[in-house]
């Protein structure tokens, strides 16, 4: 009766944006399994458009382009933003994000990406927690055993572009022994994203 609740004012929304097929067919396993509406807006071609027009605007005047891989994926998160809001005010909704506790302390979401967003529920939980309700709620066996991945990029996961596992950041966070390099990783990876939890800046008065 609370999950039906909860759900009942809910929308899923799938935003495949040039991403593995698998990632799609989980999405729609885990919506079904928790009984949750969904809509699908396939964002490829707008995402290659947009690249390929910066590139090309870039290179007439003679600017360097990065190969850093996260150039094309947080093009990705940025479309897919837009795309919510544009969904949400249609529908006088509030756009929710899923960042989670871990996600949020290192900084691993994209800024104006999936960290643009109007409320963040799972501030507080950890990876745990999530994984916990995900099992609740019904989502299938199969994607929780995936490993946690924004699929932005060919072969990108989470913990392998941080460096450090969500169970030594889940302990950290809980206050519990963590292995002294884990804890400088995370540590540096939380002070070099702390203008990701800050009001853009502004001149002093």
């Amino acid at each position: 009766m609370i999950r039906r609740a909860a759900l009942g004012r809910s929308l899923g929304v799938i935003l495949p944006c040039g991403s593995d097929p698998r990632d799609r067919d989980d999405a729609i396993a885990a919506a079904k399994g928790a009984d949750l509406p969904y809509l699908e807006l396939d964002l490829t071609e707008q995402r290659k458009i947009l690249y390929h027009g910066i590139a090309s605007a870039l290179s007439s005047r003679g600017m360097p382009l990065s190969k850093n891989p996260l150039v094309w994926g947080n093009l990705a998160a940025r479309l897919r933003m837009t795309a919510l809001y544009g969904i949400a005010n249609h529908l006088n909704y509030l756009v929710v994000g899923t960042d989670n506790a871990a996600e949020l302390f290192t900084g691993y979401f994209t800024k104006y990406g999936d960290g643009g967003v109007d409320l963040i529920p799972l501030a507080h939980w950890s990876k745990r927690d999530v994984f916990a309700a995900g099992k609740y709620l019904g989502v299938p066996a199969s994607v929780l055993a995936k490993a946690p991945s924004a699929g932005l990029f060919s072969g990108q996961t989470d913990e392998g572009e941080m460096g450090v596992d969500y169970d030594a950041i889940d302990d950290l966070l809980a206050g519990k022994p963590v292995p002294i390099e884990k804890k400088e990783t995370i540590m540096k990876l939380h002070e070099s994203s702390g203008h990701k939890r800050r009001l853009p800046a502004t001149p002093e008065e």
